[in-house]
């Protein structure tokens, strides 16, 4: 019997000290205080979504009007094809822009010439501003009279004044652009984390070999740093989705609803509108599309990354 007990007691503490030797016990306080902070509220604002709650009224329901209200409003599918707009044409050219620009510092300092660390630094600057400074910044550069910046410079030549805020579609294209300048900045750093990881020596035996730049960079480097894409890609797709203080301090999704993207719409709706259900379920379809696409990368990109 004690010779049971005594062999119990040693598997258990062989169970223990095992258990200590794993990273889990540094991980639970992590997970906990993630939990506290990111999980609960996403369960918070799915059981908000359910209900008509408004910030007049400390009395509401559990019901799926805010759903149907939100899905019959004359402007939501409007708003999801302005946002997808942005979102497209934002991720598209800041990872184009990003990896050119990091293409051209790792070239430079190849090269050895001078300035590619002021280079690199200025381009961070971008990344370094808040979003309410840049969407200043750019209504000013965007004012439609000669006090603008873009339109005085046009003047000079015989052009302008272009409407950059007041038609809706050059108000959506001037706001991706000024969108794409900041996004840029963090696209290039990842990118040019990634191009300092692909091998010189491969590049070399490429050249060698009879490749030139265009096959290098098509069959090297590009599948070198095809996880770096992946990761960028998502981060700066759920970021530009979430996009709100900039479009907030250069439009306020004006001329009408024409620059309006979801993270706008949730603000309106709960802080202008006192809509706290609708707000809630906007949450829930923008968080529902960021997991969605967030899985189509991983998927689709991901399988093309190992083949």
């Amino acid at each position: 019997m004690k010779l049971e007990t005594k062999a119990t007691m040693t598997t258990s503490k062989r169970k223990r000290r095992k258990f200590s030797d794993t990273p889990y016990p540094w991980l639970i306080p992590l997970t906990l205080l993630l939990a506290a902070i990111f999980l609960y509220p996403v369960i918070e604002i799915i059981r908000m979504s359910f209900t008509d709650m408004n910030l007049v009224d400390p009395e509401f329901d559990y019901t799926l009007e805010s759903y149907v209200r939100l899905f019959t409003l004359p402007g939501f599918f409007s708003m999801l094809g302005t946002t997808g707009i942005f979102v497209f044409f934002s991720v598209v050219l800041q990872l184009l822009f990003g990896f050119i620009v990091a293409l051209l510092i790792v070239r430079g300092e190849e090269l050895n010439l001078r300035g590619t660390v002021i280079v690199r630094t200025s381009v961070l600057v971008a990344w370094a501003i808040p979003g309410v400074v840049i969407g200043i910044i750019f209504e000013m550069l965007y004012t439609e009279t000669q006090a603008g910046i873009l339109n005085y410079f046009l003047s000079l030549v015989g052009l302008g004044p272009v409407t950059f805020l007041s038609d809706p579609t050059m108000a959506l294209l001037s706001v991706t652009l000024a969108n794409v300048w900041r996004g840029t900045a963090f696209s290039m750093i990842l990118m040019y984390a990634g191009l300092q990881t692909v091998s010189k020596d491969v590049l070399e035996a490429a050249k060698i070999d009879g490749a030139g730049p265009f096959q290098r960079l098509k069959n090297v480097i590009i599948p070198a740093i095809a996880p770096i894409v992946l990761v960028n890609l998502i981060i700066i797709s759920i970021d530009t989705f979430n996009t709100f203080d900039m479009v907030m301090a250069l439009t306020q999704g004006g001329p009408g609803n024409s620059t309006e993207v979801i993270a706008l719409s949730i603000y309106t709706s709960i802080f202008q509108e006192f809509n706290l259900g609708v707000g809630a379920a906007t949450s829930v379809v923008l968080l529902t599309i960021n997991i969605v696409m967030t899985l189509i990368y991983l998927r689709v990109l991901g399988k093309r990354g190992e083949n």
